[in-house]
C-alpha cells in the first residue's frame, strides 16, 4: 500500500496547509467525516461508476456529509473526484491527522486494557503516559480481555506492554530457557 500513501501524501499536504490557514479543528471534523463517507463500500461503487458525470459524483458525496461545506472542500472534493482519486480519502485523513499531530507536538495512543477504564482513570493513565512519551497523546482506548489484567499501550512505533500477558509471556520464556 505504499502507492497509495505516496499518491495520498501531496492531497494531505494541500489539504492540511489550507486547514492551518482556517480553522483546524473544523477542517479536522470534516476530514475525518469526509473519509467515513468514502469508505463505506456504496459509496466507493457509486464513485466507481463510469455512466455518473463528475459533477454528479461530487454533488453527491457532498450531500453525504452532515458538516457544513467550505467552497475549498467543495472544490478539495471536485478536484479528488476529476482525478479519480476519492477512494484515497481514508489515507488522505491518515495523512493529514499525522501532520497535524506533528505541528501539534503530539500523538495517537491507542490504549488496550483487559477492562472497561472509567473516565478519571483515563485521564489520570493519559497524564502519566504524556510524561513518559514527552508529548501530548490523543488517546483511543478498547477492552482486550486477553491481557488478563493491566493495559498495552501504542505510541506511534514505540509499545508500553504492563499487561499480565506480557509478564507470563516473560516468565515462560525465562522458565523455558
Amino acid at each position: 500500500m505504499a502507492e497509495l500513501a505516496t499518491i495520498a501524501r501531496p492531497y494531505a499536504e494541500a489539504l492540511f496547509r489550507v486547514a492551518k490557514s482556517g480553522n483546524l479543528a473544523a477542517w479536522s471534523d470534516l476530514v475525518s467525516e469526509m473519509a467515513a463517507v468514502a469508505a463505506l463500500p456504496d459509496v466507493k461503487s457509486f464513485a466507481s461508476n463510469p455512466k455518473l458525470s463528475d459533477s454528479q459524483v461530487s454533488e453527491t458525496f457532498l450531500s453525504l456529509l452532515k458538516s457544513n461545506v467550505s467552497p475549498e472542500a467543495k472544490n478539495f472534493v471536485g478536484m479528488l473526484v476529476e482525478n479519480g482519486r476519492l477512494a484515497l480519502l481514508p489515507e488522505i485523513a491518515a495523512q493529514f491527522f499525522a501532520l497535524k499531530n506533528a505541528a501539534e507536538g503530539a500523538a495517537d495512543a491507542e490504549i488496550s486494557s483487559a477492562f472497561e477504564l472509567t473516565d478519571a482513570q483515563v485521564k489520570d493513565l493519559v497524564a502519566t503516559l504524556e510524561k513518559k512519551f514527552g508529548r501530548k497523546l490523543n488517546p483511543t482506548v478498547t477492552v482486550d480481555t486477553s491481557l488478563i489484567g493491566g493495559v498495552r499501550v501504542t505510541v506511534g512505533d514505540e509499545v508500553l506492554d504492563t499487561s499480565v500477558r506480557a509478564k507470563l509471556q516473560k516468565m515462560h520464556v525465562a522458565l523455558a530457557s
